[in-house]
């Protein structure tokens, strides 16, 4: 009989949610996932449960493979003994819509019930409060990955909206409904993982709270949230980081704290 992983309360919310995001990467084989924490669980996956996982980035970049953590999508570091480098035509038009993508990571400022998102702007769009990235390539991988994670740092009213500022990137069944002719062929997003707990798409596509994290309530989760959040009729605890997941985070892929704060 072996002992159970040794566990720690010591983390921090960035750990927390790459964790949890590497760990829903079990079982999955190709992941389009930029900077930040989907490259840290994307890192840890391939350290732990999922050895063979090939990262795809917007820049072109696949199967990467770099040496040390990249800045940005064009860091030099993610060519070195990457599998291939594409143009965008090819990264776009054979890899996204030629369905070869098993997970989208996305962020997002804003996020509605059906999981469409908005990185465009906050407010009026002529007279935004505040003006955001954009798309880049968010709406193609949503309307074309086999689904899409989401992770965000924090949770509440006003990143979890009845109604969104701007739609940037529409759920697949959203984009649908308003145009039946539209293509799209992923689900869309099935899984939301924040510092309260994880949000899963039920069978309507609506978002609905499945997990809390340890010391989180199901109405602290409810009362944050924009909308009439629908709750699982099982809501489990997620477990906390172990102690080996940490030191592996903070000894070996991010020592020098680029992505962990």
């Amino acid at each position: 009989m072996t002992d159970a992983p040794q566990r720690t309360r010591a983390h921090t919310t960035s750990e927390l949610l790459t964790v949890l995001s590497a760990r829903h990467l079990r079982g999955k084989r190709r992941v389009f996932a930029g900077i930040g924490l989907p490259t840290l669980a994307v890192t840890l996956a391939r350290a732990t449960t999922s050895p063979d996982l090939e990262q795809v980035y917007e820049s072109g970049v696949c199967g990467a493979h770099p040496p040390r953590l990249p800045e940005t999508i064009g860091d030099a570091p993610l060519a070195t003994g990457a599998e291939a480098i594409l143009g965008m035509h090819a990264l776009f038009g054979y890899v996204l819509q030629g369905g070869y993508l098993d997970v989208g990571f996305l962020g997002a400022a804003q996020i509605d019930r059906f999981g469409s998102l908005n990185s465009t702007v906050i407010g009026d769009y002529a007279t935004p409060a505040a003006r955001l990235p954009g798309a880049g390539g968010a709406t193609e991988v949503m309307a074309n990955a086999d689904e899409i994670f989401v992770v965000l740092r924090r949770h509440d009213p006003r990143s979890f909206v009845d109604r969104l500022d701007f739609t940037t990137s529409p759920a697949p069944s959203v984009a649908r409904r308003a145009e039946p002719r539209v293509r799209t062929r992923g689900r869309g997003v099935t899984t939301v993982i924040t510092p309260l707990g994880v949000l899963t798409a039920d069978a309507d596509g609506e978002l609905c709270l499945t997990a809390t994290h340890p010391g989180v309530s199901v109405e602290q989760v409810v009362a944050t949230t924009g909308w009439r959040l629908r709750v699982a009729e099982n809501v489990t605890v997620t477990e906390p980081p172990t102690a080996a997941e940490l030191d592996l985070l903070r000894t070996t892929i991010d020592p020098t704290r680029v992505y962990l704060r």
